[in-house]
């Protein structure tokens, strides 16, 4: 039993062998025969002609860009190439007559995007027939017909697109975005840098014209919107800061100072956008100093306003393949007097909906330079958007003083004027005179873009040309304008007090401009104080006392602290934005005035309160009294003064002279209450007297201290 099962085992071992024996050569005979396979393969693709692919065959023959490709969109008619002298630049085929060349399209990568095939009764003639969306490289073979082996191979990829107008607006709009934010942060960076530098400029505003308009240029330079220098000078006009032939001159500026916007564009920089805004972000997150922040955000702002413009050139470049975009912008043609009204409308338009002219100025400009529109269309435009900027000063002078309205009606008619004379020169005289201003400027303005026929650089000229040209025909006439402006609301015979439309809310955008605006407001208010000491003295002083002033007195302390809530609203939206250290030191100084000045409001009424209680018991004042109490008023409305003088003049010295100022009052105050206390010693006095003699005396004080 155990031999058998032996036995049988090993006949199974045997069969077992022999079964793996003959998988095995099985396999290697599956294997010999596959690499015999790919060996036949590769011999037969190396060795017998006619069997090499288009690549390979490219290897053994230069290739040579002589067609340019081609782009069509869908459902395109059949675009028709003719190859007649293309191929005569080829150093392999020179000598080859026109008669003896031979092409032939040996490789198209995808038949169903485009079916390309030379014409049956015109040998040269390429017909490329369009199919569905997609690319195809086309590869052909031109070659001598007396020498086969003098072939040219030549390529060209064929793309047939159709539009995608939800990426063409998003990428628009997302340029767009950018750009505008890109100003914004420029703005914030170089306003931070200047400082008080920006604030002493508006503060140096005098009725000299030449330099009104250079502080409007310089202001808005920094600012980089023409149109906040505007609204800021409404409203200090409003606040009665500036005066209306001062605000003339400065609005003239401030349209010079909008041109740069247009030269930054113009610089050779574009394609750099990213890799500044990238570095420029690295610096403003990771650095502590102040100053280097702000000139890093700066920077970036830069940068994104380059990317920006980049993201709306590749959205427009799309609209110049897409017929029925091109007939509607070619139907703007800046050709005569009437196509050069209706882009300058257009302009107007555009410029109102978005109100910003830069960013109106930076769609022009990639319009402009994806050869959307011709650079004269663009021109005409630029001129519209000067005088769409105004509507944001006529908004911010709604519901102030005529002087502020005033200032906004200049700025329309400044720009509307300026546009009606360039218009009506502008195809015979402007536009050649920008053409050949532009190669002049070339030399010294190296950094200025000039490639690509330079119609960033044409823009911009024409933009500084038409603002600087129309400033100088208006300056001479600035007091007359002024004066003609008086006229307008002359029949408005109520009296206009000044209020707080300067503390305007978009100005927090600027945080330099909206501090020294809320400053004018803390100069009011101080103001506002000594007349209340004036009123309350001449109450005081009279025997019977004026109960109209008396209103009067109680109805300014009431605005003054009506005016303390807005500053106080004000700077709180103000701090809590991004400012540099400077502004925000200035801010909180501010809020503290603001609530000194409102506290000595009080007291003041707190003085003629206690006169008037005293007056209404049938008591008064010992005239000798009387007299010290008013000698003491003065003095304190002298120091009042004092410290008003020096906050508007800017002067830190008037410090150590106010304290000694107000040392001498407080000593004054405790004379005067220890001769009183004196006197109570000496004779009887009532008790009323007393209370209201020493309210005043305290009320004083507190004057002084606050």
């Amino acid at each position: 039993m155990g031999r058998k099962m032996q036995v049988d085992r090993g006949s199974n071992s045997v069969g077992w062998l022999r079964e793996k024996k003959t998988g095995l050569f099985a396999k290697k005979r599956r294997y010999g025969a596959l690499l015999m396979v790919v060996m036949g393969a590769i011999l037969l693709s190396s060795g017998l002609p006619g069997c090499n692919s288009p690549e390979e065959e490219e290897d053994k023959h230069a290739i040579e860009k002589l067609i340019p490709d081609e782009k069509a969109l869908i459902d395109s008619p059949t675009t028709v190439i003719d190859l007649r002298n293309v191929f005569d630049d080829s150093d392999s085929l020179k000598e080859c007559g026109e008669n003896d060349l031979v092409l032939e399209v040996v490789h198209n990568k995808k038949p169903k995007v485009v079916d390309a095939a030379f014409d049956e009764d015109d040998r040269y003639m390429l017909h490329l027939v369009w199919g569905k969306v997609g690319k195809s490289e086309i590869t052909i073979h031109a070659s001598d017909k007396d020498h086969p082996d003098q072939i040219v191979v030549t390529m060209f990829t064929a793309e047939v697109w159709e539009p995608n107008y939800s990426q063409l607006f998003l990428t628009v709009v997302g340029g767009l975005g950018l750009f505008l934010l890109g100003m914004k942060n420029m703005s914030e960076g170089l306003q931070a840098v200047a400082g008080s530098g920006l604030r002493r400029m508006i503060a140096a505003v005098t009725e000299n014209r030449l330099m009104a308009t250079g502080v409007g240029t310089l202001v808005t330079c920094l600012i980089q919107s023409s149109s906040i220098t505007t609204v800021m000078v409404v409203g200090f006009v409003n606040s009665g800061f500036m005066t209306l032939s001062q605000a003339v001159g400065v609005i003239m500026g401030a349209n010079i100072g909008t041109t740069v916007t247009g030269w930054i564009l113009a610089l050779k920089i574009g394609k750099y956008g990213l890799p500044i805004l990238g570095a420029a972000a690295f610096v403003y997150l990771f650095t502590r100093r102040d100053r280097i922040r702000f000139i890093a955000m700066a920077v970036m702002g830069l940068g994104m306003v380059f990317f920006g413009l980049e993201l709306m050139k590749n959205g427009f470049s799309i609209v110049k393949d897409l017929p029925e975009f091109m007939v509607w912008f070619k139907s703007f043609k800046a050709d005569s007097y009437g196509g050069v009204l209706q882009c300058a409308m257009v302009g107007c338009v555009v410029t109102l909906v978005v109100q910003s002219s830069s960013a109106t100025l930076g769609i022009t400009i990639g319009l402009a330079m994806t050869e959307v529109i011709g650079v004269p269309t663009a021109c005409a435009l630029v001129l519209g958007e000067n005088v769409g900027t105004t509507i944001t000063a006529l908004l911010a002078s709604l519901g102030a003083t005529a002087n502020a309205r005033r200032a906004a009606y200049f700025h329309a008619i400044f720009n509307v004027v300026g546009v009606l004379w360039v218009t009506a020169i502008f195809t015979g005289v402007y536009f050649p005179f920008i053409q050949w201003l532009v190669p002049v400027l070339a030399p010294i303005l190296p950094g200025i873009e000039l490639s690509e026929g330079g119609q960033a650089a044409m823009i911009a000229t024409t933009h500084t040309v038409f603002n600087v040209t129309n400033t100088l025909l208006f300056l001479p006439f600035g007091r007359i304008i002024a004066k003609l402006l008086m006229r307008i609301g002359h029949g408005d015979k109520t009296k206009e007090k000044p209020h707080l439309t300067a503390l305007d809310i978009r100005m927090l955008e600027t945080s330099a401009i909206a501090v020294e605006q809320s400053r004018v407001e803390i100069l009011r208010m101080a103001v506002g104080c000594e007349k209340m000491a004036q009123w309350v003295r001449e109450i005081v002083a009279s025997d019977t006392p004026d109960d109209k002033l008396v209103r009067k007195t109680f109805h300014r302390e009431e605005v003054l602290d009506t005016v303390q809530d807005e500053i106080v609203a004000f700077m709180a939206s103000l701090l809590s934005g991004n400012i540099p250290h400077d502004v925000t030191e200035e801010a909180r100084c501010q809020l503290r005035m603001a609530d000194e000045y409102e506290s000595i409001s009080d007291y003041l009424t707190s003085i003629l309160k206690s006169h008037l209680k005293l007056g209404e018991a049938g008591l008064k004042l010992p005239e000798e009294d009387s007299e010290k109490l008013l000698k003491l008023h003065d003095m304190v409305v002298e120091y009042l003064e004092l410290i008003h003088k020096g906050y508007h003049q800017r002067n830190p010295e008037v410090i150590t002279k106010a304290h000694s100022r107000g040392e001498e009052i407080t000593l004054h105050i405790k004379q005067l209450r220890s001769q009183f206390l004196a006197k109570m010693s000496e004779e009887k006095v009532d008790p009323n007297v007393v209370v209201s003699y020493s309210s005043q005396l305290n009320s004083y004080r507190r004057v002084r201290e606050h």
